[in-house]
């Protein structure tokens, strides 16, 4: 009887290098009767540098039919948790071949990972990573089994991603929820705001006629008027290496504030404010202030010489004038583009920021600001803010914040305390770089910068009032009406900062200055004729310009980026 088939198995091993069998037809009679039988098969594995010779028996029957089959098993694959994969003898659980592992996790016998240590260099040999003697960890496992878990840890991950993808899409979802619900909200305010402009557009058809009775009396009033010019005086090097930007006048101590960087850049890093005297009209003592560059000065009405500057380093500073200190610090967390004083409450300030919100800060609480105004139109940088008191004047008696951006400007009426009420002003759209006040007479002067259909730089003398509405529940209207229209240059790069004051030569007729970059000078005009009065020329463009009065004389400042020039009324 011939074995017709021989099937071998053979469990896998790393280090094996060479399988060779041969075999050959094998008879019963040339097989040991009921024994097992030696077949000429050979497997050979190569440890320690030789040839291991793996034997696999074949269990014969003492009378096999026709057709049996004779398998030859290697009992590798059954014990192949139990035994060392140098060796492929069973690990034990004390003694020299005692269960052990590596830092890597694979699990050898005691001896036989020792010499291979020694004998073949600091490796693994299972994966070939860096071991060393030291890294051996003797095992306590009386016997080995792994479970294998693949499919599991498989569903695990699926059930991960797919709960990752469900709060991915539930988060999205709130996210939708969200902006259709601020969508909405922005469609009823815009719809109110049209509501409120169409009824101002009907209020502006009715205070025309007022605005022409105002032009023709501010007219007389400034013919009738004594004259006068005025005469240059003197001019005052603030800045050698430039950067000067804005300017204003501190009655206590008779002295301008101009603002420019650190002549000492090194030593002194920053920006500050050097004080040129009106008395002697000479340059006086640099105060450094902030960490960049100064866009607001502003004094208050109480006389205690308290200068409150913004910049663009996200905060505003209260510097007492009298010790060169800064007394008081406030962190906007945004640029601040202008800044002003309450003056129907000196405890309040307010910062205009480069969002186009207004925060008003409580001097007596430097931890925060006591309320934000947030922009009704556009995001854009408030360049100017300016204050009007209460006055009791039947055209306009409410005081409150005038903010000027680059998109038009915005009333915030003071109700009481720390309550505004806004009303949008009926500006032109786009291209307003300055609003200034002057508060006694209730009249703003309103910059617009050259376009397409104005090629020249405007300056708009605007009258405020207030108008009541139809509804007698309602709170009136504050707005403003055209009175007076300035034309200057082609030119407007520098957001020049204008005024408009009360002409020296009389109380009852005004001024109007603006800096005109095409011919650097600054242009003075008569308010009530509309008529060019003066064209005071500079040597570079006029960046502010500043009004003051000293011994019941008058006098015209005007800043460019290094000089100073004043002016004398005659």
């Amino acid at each position: 009887m011939v074995l017709r088939q021989l099937e071998f198995r053979f469990s896998t091993r790393p280090r094996l290098v060479e399988r060779k069998i041969r075999n050959t037809p094998l008879t019963v009679a040339e097989a040991p009767h009921s024994l097992a039988c030696c077949v000429n098969a050979e497997i050979t594995c190569k440890t320690f540098g030789r040839l291991w010779p793996i034997f696999a028996w074949i269990v014969v029957a003492d009378s096999a039919p026709a057709g049996v089959t004779a398998t030859a098993v290697c009992e590798s694959d059954e014990g192949e948790g139990e035994t060392c994969s140098i060796c492929f003898e069973p690990w034990t659980t004390s003694g020299e071949h005692r269960l052990a592992s590596l830092r890597c996790g694979h699990l050898f016998g005691f001896t036989c990972i020792d010499r291979w240590l020694k004998g073949q260099g600091a490796k693994c040999p299972q994966c070939n990573k860096k071991a060393k003697r030291t890294d051996i960890v003797l095992l306590y496992a009386r016997k080995l089994r792994a479970l294998d878990n693949t499919e599991q840890e498989s569903l695990k991950r699926s059930l991960e991603q797919e709960q990752s993808l469900r709060r991915k899409a539930e988060l999205e979802s709130a996210q939708c929820r969200l902006q259709l619900q601020v969508v909405t909200e922005e469609c009823g305010k815009l719809h109110q705001q049209v509501q409120e402009l169409r009824k101002l557009m009907a209020q502006t058809a009715s205070s025309s006629s007022q605005a022409q009775t105002s032009t023709l009396s501010l007219s007389q009033r400034q013919e009738s008027s004594s004259g006068g010019h005025y005469v240059f005086s003197k001019a005052i090097l603030v800045s050698q290496a430039g950067g000067c930007r804005v300017l204003s006048y501190c009655d206590p101590l008779s002295c301008l504030l101009a603002s420019q960087p650190s002549a000492h850049a090194t030593l002194v890093p920053g920006f500050g404010v050097k004080k040129i005297s009106t008395v002697n009209l000479k340059a006086g003592q640099y105060v450094p202030i902030h960490a960049k560059q100064i866009r607001g000065l502003a004094f208050s009405r109480q006389q205690d010489s308290l200068l409150l500057s913004a910049a663009l380093d996200n905060t505003i500073k209260l510097t007492s004038l009298m010790t060169n200190n800064v007394v008081q610090v406030y962190n906007t967390g945004k640029p601040v583009w202008s800044c002003c004083w309450c003056h129907d409450n000196n405890n309040y300030i307010y910062a205009g920021l480069n969002n186009g919100s207004v925060q008003v800060y409580d001097t007596r609480d430097t931890s925060t600001y006591v309320q934000e105004l947030a922009p009704l139109r556009s995001s854009c940088p408030v360049v100017s803010l300016s204050y009007i008191p209460r006055a009791a004047s039947s055209l306009f008696p409410c005081g409150g914040l005038i903010a000027g951006s680059l998109e038009g400007g915005c009333f915030w009426e003071q109700v009481g305390g720390t309550t505004y009420r806004p009303h949008v002003l009926p500006l032109e759209s786009g291209g307003c770089t300055d609003i200034q006040v002057e508060p006694e007479s209730r009249h703003c002067l309103v910059t617009y910068r050259p376009g397409r259909a104005n090629p020249a730089l405007r300056c708009v003398l605007m009258e405020l009032n207030r108008s009541p509405q139809q509804d007698p529940s309602q709170a009136p209207v504050c707005s403003c009406s055209p009175v007076q229209t300035f034309t200057a240059g082609s030119s407007c790069k520098l957001l020049t900062k204008n005024a408009v004051f009360k002409s020296p030569a009389s109380e009852d007729s005004m001024l109007v200055c603006a800096g005109d970059e095409a011919s650097s000078s600054t242009m003075v005009w008569e308010a009530g004729r509309g008529a060019l009065f003066q064209k005071l020329p500079a040597d570079l463009p006029v960046l502010d310009i500043c009004p003051f009065e000293m011994n019941q004389e008058n006098f015209l400042a005007s800043l460019t980026e290094k000089m100073l020039k004043i002016y004398k009324w005659e």
